[in-house]
């Protein structure tokens, strides 16, 4: 596992996880929304998200997280492992609810600075469809891709027996 890339609902902890592969494996962690994100929620334009991103391509190794459909099929050409934390809503929403309470109007190592963690109930309603809209997605992504050898975690018991298991 060189060239990993992390996908999911928001609050599945495809950061957290991210930082713990990088940890484990000293691989360098690429985050899409620091990518994306500059002070005050303000996006970059496209051509220079892709710039950024095909930048982080370039690297001998890395961890990317993050679900930007728009730009998939680029990191799983160049992927060699895809990691899907394909959990509940409820564990997402959990998930989401315990970062909101940790880090109400605080940075995240994720995310870049002048970006606060905020709640947003557009957001709520986002990760509540999320599987709906996106489940057969990422399975479709995932068979089509079969140079990459492909780990589906359904819960978090089984994101902790797998990063153990690479010890």
């Amino acid at each position: 596992m060189e060239r990993i890339i992390i996908i999911g609902c928001p609050g599945s902890g495809k950061s957290t996880l991210a930082r713990e592969l990088g940890d484990k494996l000293d691989l360098p962690v690429v985050h899409l929304d620091r990518l994306w994100w500059t002070k005050g929620w303000k996006n970059v334009s496209r051509e220079e998200f892709d710039v950024r991103l095909d930048n982080a391509l370039a690297l001998d190794s890395w961890i990317i997280d993050g679900n930007y459909s728009r730009t998939m099929d680029a990191r799983l050409a160049k992927c060699d492992t895809i990691i899907w934390l394909d959990y509940s809503r409820w564990t997402c929403l959990w998930g989401v609810f315990q970062r909101v309470l940790r880090n109400f109007g605080k940075n995240r190592p994720d995310m870049p600075e002048g970006c606060p963690e905020r709640f947003d109930w557009e957001f709520v309603k986002y990760i509540w469809n999320f599987n709906k809209n996106n489940r057969v997605l990422n399975a479709t992504h995932i068979a089509k891709n079969r140079h990459a050898k492909a780990v589906v975690l359904k819960n978090r018991r089984e994101k902790q027996a797998f990063l153990e298991s690479l010890s």
